[in-house]
């Protein structure tokens, strides 16, 4: 397995599942031409969509997955489970944020897909670290933070990095119990 970014071995791939393209199956193979690629490309470049509601839908799934694994990983339940109900509103983050000009919640967003990839299990100090992730993407969106956020953007993200890297640091074998 590779490692990531946390300079641990990857347990598990957030993979992009590509769904059956029907209208291509109908219309057939070939490309666009550069007027329809331009047009398309203006019209996300000048998308005055709202994301925030559908932002926050992920972000509360997120909050739910964290509340379910928080419940659900003290009775023994699959961790693989556990992990996919945060991974998806991840992934979910990271994919629509650039497309609706928030690129620093997809930057930040790909490192929680990435830490999640990486632990053995959500324990509560995991919990604690996705937490710190789901509130600065909530405050990045309900501020409108749009853009990367310079400077201050970097450094929230190396902050919420540098906390994966001192979970690592603190649990070498990410094997850490759970309270009874």
């Amino acid at each position: 397995m590779s490692a990531s970014i946390y300079k641990q071995p990857r347990r598990r791939k957030a993979e992009f599942i590509t769904p059956p393209n029907v209208l291509k199956e109908k219309v057939g193979t070939g490309g666009l031409s550069e007027e329809i690629l331009d047009k398309a490309q203006t019209l996300l470049e000048n998308n005055a969509v709202d994301f925030r509601p559908l932002g926050d839908m992920y972000l509360e799934s997120l909050e739910n997955g964290i509340a379910y694994a928080k419940r659900a990983a003290r009775n023994g339940d699959d961790h693989e489970a556990l992990i996919a109900t945060m991974l998806y509103p991840s992934m979910q983050l990271k994919a629509h944020g650039g497309m609706f000009h928030y690129p620093l919640i997809t930057r930040i967003a790909d490192k929680l897909i990435q830490f999640l990839e990486v632990i053995e299990r959500p324990d509560l100090e995991v919990l604690e670290i996705v937490r710190a992730f789901h509130t600065s993407i909530r405050a990045i969106l309900h501020g409108g933070i749009k853009g990367d956020a310079g400077r201050y953007g970097d450094e929230l993200e190396k902050a919420l990095v540098d906390a994966c890297f001192r979970y690592f640091e603190k649990f070498p074998d990410n094997k850490t119990d759970l309270p009874n």
